[in-house]
C-alpha cells in the first residue's frame, strides 16, 4: 500500500515506542522508511543574567544541532533494524511542521506516520500540537499513531 513512510522523530519516549508501530507497517507493506529530524535554525539566546545576552554564533548552533540529529537518527534507525530500509534526514525549520512537509517532499514520501501525545480538551486548543499541524498543512495522508 505505501512505499515510502516520512517519520518525524524527537528522541521523546512517545517517538521511539512509536517505531515499533512503524516498523510493523514497513514490513507488511514492504515500504521504506524515512527518518526525519527537525531542528530550529535559529541559534537560541541564553541569559546569563536579567540584564546581558549570550547569543551563540550560527555555526556554534548548526554543529550542536547537527550532532543531535545525527544521535536521535542512529537511535532510531537501529530501533527498527537492519532488515529495513531506511533513510535519514536532518532538516532546519523554523516551524517543525514546515520541516516535516518539506522532508516529505523531498524524499517523495507517499504518507507521514507520526505519533500523537493525545492533547485534548483545552491543553489541546491552547497547546496546539506538530501532529495537527501536519495534518492541516500537508497535501500526503497522515497517519497518527496513538
Amino acid at each position: 500500500m505505501f512505499k515510502n513512510l516520512i517519520v518525524p522523530i524527537d528522541g521523546s519516549d512517545l517517538s521511539q515506542k512509536s517505531l515499533e508501530k512503524v516498523k510493523e507497517l514497513a514490513k507488511a507493506d514492504g515500504a521504506k522508511v524515512t527518518l526525519v529530524y527537525v531542528s530550529d535554525p535559529l541559534p537560541p539566546i541564553a541569559y546569563a543574567d536579567s540584564t546581558m545576552g549570550v547569543p551563540f554564533s550560527d555555526v556554534a548552533h548548526k554543529k550542536v544541532c547537527e550532532s543531535f540529529a545525527k544521535k536521535i537518527l542512529a537511535q532510531s534507525h537501529e530501533k527498527i533494524g537492519a532488515e529495513l530500509l531506511v533513510h535519514t534526514m536532518h532538516v532546519q525549520n523554523v516551524n517543525v511542521f514546515e520541516g516535516i512537509i518539506e522532508a516529505a517532499k523531498e524524499a517523495k514520501g507517499d504518507v507521514i506516520v507520526m505519533a500523537s501525545n493525545k492533547n485534548t480538551g483545552l491543553k489541546g486548543i491552547l497547546l496546539g500540537s506538530e501532529t495537527h499541524a501536519v495534518i492541516v498543512h500537508s497535501n500526503l495522508p497522515v497517519l497518527v499513531l496513538g
